[in-house]
């Protein structure tokens, strides 16, 4: 797995309100399975998404899609890739290492709030990951329900127990 250290401590200082999900999130509540992307629910507060996309900057990622950063904070453009792009997750990509990518959510899977207060709080890399918590990433999971999500349900609910 790509060590995503630096931009955890990044995101951190800059006291963006964030939670990891997806792949890692998987991995982080123990569970092994093989990932190379990060998944990313921000906040998408308008400050909360400057600040994200100046970090982002800041550490050299690049959008993957011909647009600025700073577009991403934009509510009505988030709105019209959605609508008319079917997008997703906005991606961030490393230039000199393009295996480490990086997923934001464009649209809140569920209030950020709801989300943030059963978040997991996980030391990783030598700092704290803020990780959504297991019901909720069970939830995502069962959204997507592609084969390895279904297989990561499986394993999730196996240490709910």
């Amino acid at each position: 797995m790509i060590s995503y250290r630096n931009l955890f401590v990044a995101l951190g200082k800059a006291k963006i309100r964030y939670l990891v999900a997806g792949g890692v999130a998987v991995n982080l509540h123990q569970v092994q399975r093989a990932t190379a992307d990060l998944d990313l629910i921000i906040h998408l507060e308008p400050d909360n998404v400057l600040k994200f996309a100046k970090v982002m900057t800041k550490l050299g990622y690049k959008p993957k899609v011909p647009v600025d950063a700073k577009d991403f904070a934009d509510p009505k453009k988030r709105k019209e890739w959605i609508e008319t792009k079917n997008m997703v997750v906005f991606s961030f990509i490393n230039p000199s290492n393009h295996f480490e990518l990086i997923d934001i959510f464009v649209q809140e899977p569920k209030p950020f709030k709801n989300m943030d207060k059963k978040k997991m709080k996980i030391e990783a890399f030598g700092v704290t990951i803020p990780v959504i918590g297991l019901d909720d990433l069970i939830e995502l999971k069962k959204e997507a329900g592609r084969e390895k999500d279904l297989f990561d349900i499986a394993q999730l609910k196996k240490i709910k127990k």
